[in-house]
């Protein structure tokens, strides 16, 4: 199934050479752009796109936009956008960026959200390893010492720890521990 974006961006000429970047992947299917931002929320309710990519500029419709949908949204960056505002997206896509660079940011925000059918039926299960790690962490480990106690790589440990978040849906510590408590993977004493 193909990933449906949406773009909202009042200037003609960036939605055109955005769209055909966009074109060029067999990944994705782009939806009518929107050129007039006051349309947008009807047409993100009608459409239900995967991705909206959407003018930087427009970040208080972009905290709106994603109201009760699952979906990604990409700030696109064409101007001085302070920080604050920005972290209000998923991602952001600098319209100097190369064709690549632009394919791979929106290709990486769609993968770093959780799955919806994961978060809500949980249907998902953490590998022996998975859980191995994910003790570790709960007990307060670095990714080094957890290497070392599992004799993998550092690198081996941010994977798994990044395969748990995306299973679970949960980035903090403290929540993954919560988390393996619940799930009966260690208990209270082993924490102290």
């Amino acid at each position: 199934m193909k990933t449906r974006v949406l773009i909202i961006e009042p200037s003609e000429v960036i939605v055109t050479g955005l769209k055909v970047i966009l074109d060029e992947v067999t990944r994705f299917k782009v939806l009518d752009p929107v050129t007039d931002p006051a349309a947008a929320d009807e047409r993100i309710l009608a459409l239900k796109p995967d991705v909206v990519i959407v003018n930087a500029t427009l970040a208080e419709s972009a905290a709106a936009l994603r109201g009760e949908q699952e979906m990604t949204v990409i700030a696109l960056l064409y101007q001085y956008v302070e920080q604050l505002r920005l972290k209000r997206f998923d991602a952001v896509i600098d319209i100097r960026e190369s064709r690549a660079s632009i394919v791979e940011t929106i290709i990486g925000a769609i993968q770093s959200r959780p799955e919806q059918e994961n978060k809500s039926a949980g249907n998902y299960e953490l590998s022996k390893r998975e859980i191995a790690v994910l003790v570790l962490v709960a007990k307060g480990l670095t990714n080094k010492e957890i290497a070392d106690q599992l004799n993998v790589s550092p690198h081996t440990v941010i994977s798994h720890r990044k395969n748990i978040v995306h299973k679970t849906g949960i980035k903090s510590v403290a929540g993954l521990t919560v988390y393996a408590m619940l799930n009966n993977l260690i208990d209270e004493s082993t924490l102290l």
